[in-house]
């Protein structure tokens, strides 16, 4: 991502999920579920065992209940703060503080008023954070919280309404969005609602009047075959400092047969380090009603400064994956994989958790990563999320924070 846009926070209606699965026993080279890889000539994965690029997610710290973690931000090493909640009859909402030393429980802010769900962080610039809640509170003034290193106050102003994805550049350029054809701005002082020319489901800050919103049309070239039929199209739109325009996007189709309701769309919009634009969608169709069916198609394009093209093919696992953070050797992308800037498609090693916390030696164990960053001013990333233990009489769920290592 940007400079701009390395904040970013993925609070979406549709969270991205890491996932990866700890075989039922031992400590060794896990695997992915059953069924879950479709090996083929092209596939260059690479295990990462006893590579120099090694990497392998460390528990940092384990909380003592059961639940898990849904978001997690980091404004230095001593200070990171991850939220989530406990599983006890209710989904209590929790908030884990960590200052250098030890990870600790903290009560939500006061500012942020009563919550029933763990709320959302927003990393809004290098030295603050939002928390918001995660629900509309219906018929009442909705209530943020910022932190700016020392202490928690009030957000001045924030919009009404239930936001899904946030994304800024800094404290006084914030963009959200409300819907799918609503934007939000924040520019310090007040917000201005903008109207979207297409459906949005994602939207990034590349830069300063330059933002990017991918989603889908219904209408215009593409969207009907000759049968009548409805196909729902890519879009994606481009904020210039002065308004929303559309930018030409395109079109995808199935070859013919084109299987029954097909529809095709971008679910997101990623910016990297260098300030190329990249988005990613599917093309899929109503699975299940023809023989034999086609393949579901993943999009993939990149922004060359006056039109979209395909971006160069990915081989392997690493094909249909989309990128949740970037270091300076490659992408991070989801289900715990990574792909190096050479092509190599790498799995991310995990570990299982210790005896103590209940897990038997052979318990099932899933990680599930909602959230990955990394700390500002180093190479270290943590990321947030859960170890799902599947095992016989105490089945449980442990909210983790872990911590990349590198090599070995």
């Amino acid at each position: 991502m940007s400079e701009f846009g390395k904040c970013r926070r993925r609070a979406v209606v549709a969270v991205m999920v890491l996932a990866t699965v700890f075989p039922s026993a031992g400590c060794g080279t896990a695997s992915e579920p059953e069924g879950s890889r479709t090996p083929g000539p092209a596939d260059t994965s690479l295990p990462s065992k006893g590579h120099q690029d090694a990497l392998t997610w460390e528990f940092a710290h384990i909380a003592d209940f059961d639940g898990e973690l849904t978001d997690v931000a980091t404004l230095a090493e001593d200070d990171i703060w991850a939220v989530g909640f406990e599983r006890n009859g209710a989904a209590d909402p929790r908030l884990l503080h960590y200052d250098g030393k030890r990870w600790k429980r903290e009560p939500l802010p006061g500012a942020l008023g009563p919550t029933d769900y763990a709320p959302v962080i927003d990393e809004v610039g290098e030295d603050v954070l939002w928390m918001r809640p995660r629900t509309d509170r219906v018929g009442t003034v909705n209530r943020w919280a910022q932190w700016d290193g020392t202490r928690w106050s009030a957000v001045p102003s924030p919009p009404p309404g239930k936001l899904g994805l946030l994304d800024a550049a800094d404290p006084d350029n914030v963009w959200a969005l409300a819907d799918e054809q609503t934007a939000l701005h924040w520019d310090g002082t007040r917000w201005t609602t903008t109207r979207l020319p297409y459906r949005a489901s994602d939207l990034a800050v590349a830069g300063p009047d330059d933002v990017w919103a991918v989603g889908g049309r219904s209408t215009g070239p593409g969207t009907r075959l000759s049968d009548g039929e409805h196909y729902d199209q890519p879009a994606s739109m481009h904020w210039d400092g002065t308004s929303w325009r559309p930018v030409e996007t395109p079109l995808v189709r199935f070859a013919d047969p084109v299987p029954p309701e097909p529809s095709a769309g971008l679910s997101q919009v990623f910016v990297l380090d260098s300030g190329e634009v990249r988005a990613y969608g599917i093309n899929s169709f109503n699975h299940g009603e023809v023989e034999p069916e086609p393949a579901d198609e993943a999009i993939r394009l990149r922004w060359t400064g006056s039109k979209w093209v395909d971006q160069e093919s990915v081989l392997g696992r690493c094909a249909r994956r989309t990128p949740v953070g970037q270091d300076d050797k490659g992408l991070f992308l989801d289900g715990n994989w990574y792909l190096t800037d050479d092509g190599r498609c790498l799995k991310i090693k995990r570990r299982r958790l210790p005896l103590s916390t209940g897990a038997g030696k052979g318990s099932h164990q899933s990680l599930w990563l909602t959230e990955i960053h990394r700390i500002p001013g180093t190479d270290d990333w943590l990321g947030a999320g859960k170890v799902e233990v599947n095992q016989s009489g105490d089945p449980f769920s442990a909210p983790v924070v872990v911590r990349l290592k590198r090599g070995g």
